[in-house]
Formats: structure tokens, sequence, C-alpha cells
């Protein structure tokens, strides 16, 4: 029972990771441009799909996932031009920005499912076998998935805190017309605020297919969690998200011994709700 304790507490931190970096751009979105992307778990699934679609030519793994980030915020930049700008300079409600971003989410998975179909791919990767750490077996993948997860979040941190597009981000999270009158760029802190979300998002959805298979639903299944990350976390505010992701990661892992695998997602909710009940405000400060 320990040994399965374990070994499901370090599957919890693989996946919490990759929810994490999701979570990540999911929580900036919203912070920044008061947008609840409900087409985030998609973006994820383009991530992972580009990925394939880059390796399959066989580039190394690493470099595809480099590309498939590029190209994974092109996709969001596309949205942020045709959709997003438009609604912010109408004014639209919440409800409606919630409408039209489920409509990108079935968008964008039919038109994966319509290019690559319907069934599960993998990475063109060797088998790597995994390290045996006492009675644990941890593969070499989620290692990866930890310090890639870890590297990012660092280099996040540093970019809001030290430079001027950072500090520009926080303020415009704060208020966007205080921030536009004191002369912040408000449009190159949205682009910006795309670019971020898009690498991270098109990151975990790679690292998702190195620890998975890689299929059209992967994104859709971890939008809860994702929202409840960014909920438990406080809203807008990215390290909350990041520490209720690893959190969420473990929890759900780890309930599969007495509740099995298909309650995943109703233990996220149910720890949101908890929670909310508790802190309406979630476990930490929102915003930036």
């Amino acid at each position: 029972m320990d040994t399965q304790l374990a070994q499901l507490m370090i599957n919890g931190i693989a996946v919490g990771s990759i929810i994490a970096l999701a979570a990540v751009g999911l929580t900036l979105t919203y912070g920044i441009l008061r947008l609840s992307n409900f087409a985030h778990g998609d973006f994820l699934t383009l991530g992972a799909y580009l990925t394939l679609l880059v390796n399959n030519f066989g580039l190394n793994i690493w470099l595809s996932m480099i590309l498939a980030a590029a190209g994974t915020v092109a996709a969001m930049l596309v949205a942020e031009k045709l959709l997003w700008s438009r609604m912010r300079s109408i004014r639209a409600t919440s409800t409606t920005l919630i409408i039209i971003s489920i409509g990108l989410a079935l968008f964008l998975r039919n038109g994966i499912i319509f290019i690559w179909g319907g069934k599960n791919l993998d990475y063109d990767l060797p088998v790597i076998p995994a390290l045996e750490i006492g009675q644990l077996k941890v593969p070499q993948n989620q290692l990866w998935v930890l310090g890639l997860a870890v590297l990012a979040i660092v280099l996040l941190h540093n970019l809001l805190q030290n430079t001027k597009i950072g500090k520009a981000m926080r303020a415009v999270a704060d208020d966007l017309d205080l921030a536009r009158v004191s002369g912040i760029n408000v449009d190159r802190v949205i682009l910006w605020t795309w670019v971020i979300a898009g690498t991270f998002t098109s990151l975990g959805g790679s690292m998702y297919g190195l620890i998975t298979a890689v299929r059209p639903n992967m994104g859709w299944f971890l939008i809860l969690p994702m929202f409840a990350s960014v909920i438990l976390g406080g809203i807008g505010n990215p390290y909350g998200a990041i520490a209720a992701a690893f959190i969420i990661g473990i929890v759900q892992e780890v309930s599969t011994l007495w509740l099995g695998s298909q309650y995943k997602q109703g233990v996220a909710l149910l720890m949101m709700i908890l929670v909310l009940l508790i802190r309406p405000k979630g476990l930490f400060k929102g915003t930036i």
C-alpha cells in the first residue's frame, strides 16, 4: 500500500506539472484580459499535435516542442486578432466571451480530428526504461516533465518580477484603464500575454504527450483541473495556480486508490467546491 501510494504521488507530481503550465496561461489571460477561455485546453491539444507533426519529420523532440510552441502562439494571436480584440472593442459581456470560447474549442478539436483522425498517436521516440528507486519505478519522461516545468516556472518568475514587460503586465492586471492612462502600452502587454500563455500551454500539451498518448480530447479532459487550479490559486495569480495545480494533480492520482480513475475530474471539482466554501477567493491572493 505504501509503495503504491508513493507511486501514485510521483504520477501526481508529473500530472501536476502539466496542469501548472497550462493553468499559468489560463490565469494570465483571465487576470489581464478578463477572459475565461474554455478553448485553452484545446490549444494545449494543438501544441501536442504540432509537436507530433514536427517530430514525425525526424526532428529532435525538444526542438519539436519549441517549434510547436511557436505554432500555438501564432494560432492564439490569430484568435486574438479575429475574435478577442473585436469583442473588447464592443465591450462584450463575459457570457458572450465564454460562449465564443466554447465555440472556438469545438472548432479546434474538430479541426484536429479532421487532420489527424481520432486515434491515439505517439511521438517517434526510443523506449527508455524506467528508473528503479527501491520498489518504485519512475519513468524518465516524468522526470523530464518535472524538470522542464520547474525551469519554465523559474523563467516566468524572473520575467514577471524583473522585467519592464512583467511589471507592465502586473499593472494592467490591477487596473487596465489606469495602466493605459499611465502610459503603459496595453497592446504590447496583450501581445506578451498571448505569447506567454501560448508557450506554456503548448509545452504542457507536448509534455502530456510524453507521458500519455496524444489524442484529440486530451485538453478537454484537463480543462476542469486547469480551471480548478486557477480558482483555488486565486484568480489571476500564476504562483497560486502553480501551487494549486500540484495539489490537484497529486490528490487526483492518489484518489484512484479508493475511487478509480474515472472519478479524477470529480475529485478536482469537489476540491474546488470545498475550498471555495471556506475561502471564496481561493487559497492565495488573486492577481499577479
